[in-house]
């Protein structure tokens, strides 16, 4: 299975625009999740940017008003074995594309952040660093981000010996220090050079 990749500029921005960007290409556990927002202009959020330079705190109050205010939102995601199969970059591009088809509704334009733009059946623009540059981006950058954190919270309770709640899946000293310890466990990217060096180990 392979993704069209490529790098798209459209214009003008008329219509229905939705942002779209993704969370959880770095770690070594779980899933890559994408969301695609597309925001109300009536009801106007205060605050939206890049999720990483927000704290967990604002991030949690933007997620709950996102949802609360935005016309539509739509989560995607492609498992571990996608990644695998496909590549990080690959697999974020199908997450994506599955975000924008979760919408209720088509768009008529998707802003990318990034460089790359997935294959969708509406027109879409790729923008570097589009997460502190547009809101619509930013406000899906918040979605992808506090729904793969919370998802990692689950994961934890079922490893707790990865210490998922602290570090989400990244590969910290921490975390290394675990697969070191306890191996590797089924949802650990096996493409991943720090996972791969330890099968057959």
């Amino acid at each position: 299975m392979s993704q069209q990749v490529a790098i798209i500029t459209v214009a003008p921005r008329v219509g229905v625009v939705c942002g779209v960007d993704e969370a959880g290409r770095g770690p070594l556990f779980g899933e890559v999740v994408a969301a695609a927002v597309v925001l109300d202009p009536a009801k106007p959020i205060l605050g939206l940017g890049d999720s990483k330079k927000l704290t967990e705190k604002v991030r949690e109050r933007l997620y709950e008003q996102i949802y609360q205010h935005a016309i539509s939102v739509g989560v995607g995601r492609a498992s571990v074995e996608e990644i695998d199969q496909l590549n990080i970059l690959h697999a974020s591009m199908l997450a994506m594309q599955r975000a924008v088809e979760s919408l209720d509704m088509v768009p008529d334009l998707a802003l990318i952040d990034g460089n790359c733009c997935p294959s969708l059946m509406c027109a879409s623009e790729a923008i570097i660093k589009g997460d502190a540059k547009e809101i619509t981006i930013g406000a899906a950058s918040i979605i992808a981000k506090v729904t793969r954190d919370r998802e990692m919270l689950e994961w934890h309770k079922q490893y707790p010996c990865y210490g998922l709640d602290k570090h989400k899946g990244y590969p910290t000293q921490a975390h290394m220090k675990a697969l070191d310890e306890y191996g590797i466990s089924p949802h650990h990217r096996r493409s991943f050079a720090p996972v791969r060096r330890l099968i057959g180990t």
